[in-house]
Parts: C-alpha cells; structure tokens; sequence
C-alpha cells in the first residue's frame, strides 16, 4: 500500500507524468472528433446514396460497408494507414508532384472516419427509412425541392432515430483511437504504456487510464441523452 501511494508522485505535472496523459487525452479527443465528424459526413452521403442513388453506386456502397464491418479494426487501421499514405504519394509522384508528409493526427482521423464511415452509413440509413412517408411526401405537395425536403423534414425527423446509434458509435470510436497506438501515434494509451513501462508502475498508469475513459464514457452519455431528449421534444414518451 505504502508503495502504491508513493507512487502517486508519478502523476506529478511538475516531474511527473501528469500532464503527458493530459496531452495524450487531449490527442485521444482530437482524433475521436475528427473522426466521429468525417464518418458522419460519409455515413449521410452514403446513406443518401444507398436509399436514392443509381444501382452502381448502390453497389460500390454496399462493398464499401460490408467490407468494412467485416474486417477487424485493427486490419484496417493498418492497412490504410500504411498503404493509403504510400498510395497517395504514389499517385502524387505520377502526377509529378513531391510526396507529402501526412501527419499522424490526419491519418488517425481520415483512418478511423472512414471506418466509422461504413457503421454511420446503415445507422443514418436506417433512420431515414424511419421518417413516416407522409411527412415526406407532403413537403414535396408543397413544392419543396428535395434539397429543402432533405434539410427541413428528413434530418429533424430521422435524429431521434439515428442518436442512439451515433451514440454508440461515438463511444467506439473514443476507445479505437487506442489501436492508433500501433503506429506509434501518441494519443492516451500509448502514452500510458511508454509511462508504465518507465516507471514500472503498470498497475497505477494503467488504472489511471482506464478512469479516464471512464470519464469520457459517463459525460458523452450524459450528453447524448440531453441531445435525446431536445431532439424528442413533443413527441410522446417512450414506455
């Protein structure tokens, strides 16, 4: 006891760790909102395009999907990260262009968005199929465009639908951020085992970790079922 106490000096801002978990947390943040963002701008173009696209593009979205939710997180972080930069400057030197230097906060989003992508695309999806036809087809009666019909009707509508979904999704994308440690981004976990493995206080770093996803996990809950619950306002209560 006397030695795990002694250790709590190494959660020091002074000496200590302290505030690289605090800078690798805020890195955790980053990537999970850039991330979150991007896979919901893919997840509503490619529900969009599942529900009112023509049969190819329906097609290449129903591969991109299936392909995604079909291999593991891991794999895929891999792969894009490593092939997806080498093929980009490829196609850059082709292009006669110099090859660029992404930067790992960039690659951690566009990675982990375009996986994110593929799970928001049938969440939207389903909740756009839930908007009751009527009210779709009674602001087309009033000459709405589908653009408007899309902004003022669709969207509202399908939210409460979609938020528990995107909730969930948030939260795994929060904790995959932690698979970025394989390639040696410096986010919340990797920075808590390059701590536990200079002290040798695995047990501390480590606890202390896990209370910080913890937190994260109680507020975004806490946040999602406000936006729940103003999104339902006048509607009824759900039994």
């Amino acid at each position: 006891m006397n030695d795990f106490v002694q250790s709590l000096g190494y959660l020091s801002f002074s000496d200590g760790w302290g505030l690289n978990l605090l800078k690798g947390l805020a890195s955790t943040l980053q990537i999970a909102l850039g991330a979150f963002a991007l896979g919901l701008l893919i997840g509503l173009g490619g529900a969009l395009g599942k529900l009112h696209g023509g049969t190819p593009l329906r097609w290449l979205l129903e591969i991109y999907t299936t392909l995604i939710r079909a291999v593991p997180e891991l794999v895929l972080i891999l792969l894009l990260y490593y092939a997806g930069t080498q093929l980009i400057n490829e196609v850059l030197e082709s292009a006669g262009f110099q090859p660029v230097d992404i930067s790992g906060l960039v690659a951690g989003i566009a990675v982990l968005g375009i996986v994110q992508g593929a799970y928001a695309t049938e969440v939207i999806r389903g909740a756009m199929r839930a908007v009751p036809r009527g009210q779709l087809e009674a602001a087309a009666a009033f000459g709405m465009r589908p653009v408007q019909v899309l902004r003022r009707i669709t969207i509202p509508a399908m939210v409460p639908f979609a938020l528990p979904g995107l909730s969930n999704l948030w939260l795994i994308v929060l904790k995959d951020t932690a698979l970025l440690a394989v390639v040696g981004f410096s986010e919340l976990a990797l920075t808590t085992r390059q701590a536990a493995g200079s002290t040798r206080a695995y047990f501390l770093f480590f606890l202390v970790a896990a209370g910080l996803y913890l937190c994260l996990t109680l507020i975004s809950n806490v946040f999602f079922r406000h936006l729940e619950k103003r999104s339902r306002r006048g509607q009824p209560e759900l039994v």
